[in-house]
């Protein structure tokens, strides 16, 4: 079951990774690792706004939308993330934000960008 989600998952990474770009984001990572600390799914920019955006992946809406498992807990890791990103990464930007796509596959693929989540 673990293998099929993460199919899962990479599936609707790369799906998000298409509708950003087409919506004119560079995408500069994805899956940014850092040392068993914590992921970002999507590290991107915009003009002068570096983007950290968390994706989320269903196949139905059995278990509720996508947007819906996002906790407390995951924004928290999520910022924490970014901040040893941007510790490493001496880039300037003038603009942080925090983003999340959902993903949802069947009936038909869905796509959803909400952004400022923070």
């Amino acid at each position: 079951m673990k293998s099929k989600n993460k199919n899962t998952g990479r599936l609707g990474e790369e799906l998000a990774v298409e509708y950003l770009k087409k919506k004119g984001l560079k995408i500069l990572h994805t899956n940014w690792q850092i040392h068993n600390q914590g992921e970002i799914d999507i590290i991107a920019e915009q003009k002068d706004t570096i983007i950290f955006i968390e994706v989320k992946t269903r196949t139905s809406l059995n278990f509720g939308y996508p947007l819906e498992s996002i906790n407390n807990k995951k924004l928290e890791q999520l910022k924490k993330t970014a901040l040893l990103f941007l510790s490493q990464n001496k880039n300037h930007y003038d603009n942080i934000r925090f983003d999340a796509v959902s993903v949802i596959l069947k009936p038909e693929i869905k796509i959803y960008h909400l952004e400022n989540i923070i």
